[in-house]
């Protein structure tokens, strides 16, 4: 059989760590009490899989296993301690900050009418599908100091549209 049909051993090839999202440099890495909390359930996850790991029989595959393991966990150890509490509760009520939960509705440049709500958190808590926008993403930046009531001209993709804020709520 010719070797170009056989599976060459890559155990030598450098594992694939995946990243953590990216927080600009010299940003602090502002956090809810939520978010802090779910960077240490990640934590204990990552720890309870690293134990895991360390008893597989394949010699080659527990250690590129622990190799991206300790890479993440490391990573995520960093994080937690730059991590800065940002408590919601604290913020203002009549602006717009960290930790805000802000309804905007479409004036022009859209749909007229159209609302949508999301929660300004930090960089690892972001989530679409939740509602979630980091502080850092274009338009956290763009509605940051908006008052209840404030027209904030907002920049998405090659359009601009111009909403107006209708709703602004800290959570604890």
């Amino acid at each position: 059989m010719s070797r170009a049909f056989t599976k060459e051993d890559d155990s030598l090839e450098a594992p694939i760590i995946p990243p953590r999202p990216a927080l600009p440099p010299g940003t602090p890495n502002y956090v809810t009490p939520q978010g802090l909390e779910q960077l240490r359930a990640e934590l204990a996850g990552l720890e309870a899989e690293r134990t895991q790991a360390s008893h597989r029989e394949n010699e080659a595959d527990r250690t590129r296993q622990l190799t991206v393991l300790n890479a993440r966990i490391t990573a995520l150890n960093h994080r937690i301690a730059t991590a800065k509490v940002v408590n919601p509760a604290n913020q203002s009520p009549d602006e717009i900050r960290f930790g805000a939960t802000v309804v905007l509705r479409t004036r022009s440049g859209g749909t007229p009418g159209f609302e949508r709500r999301f929660s300004v958190v930090g960089v690892d808590e972001a989530s679409v599908m939740e509602g979630k926008v980091a502080f850092v993403a274009p338009m956290a930046r763009a509605i940051a100091g908006a008052r209840l009531g404030e027209t904030v001209t907002l920049r998405l993709g090659p359009k601009e549209e111009t909403v107006e804020v209708v709703a602004i709520a800290y959570e604890e």
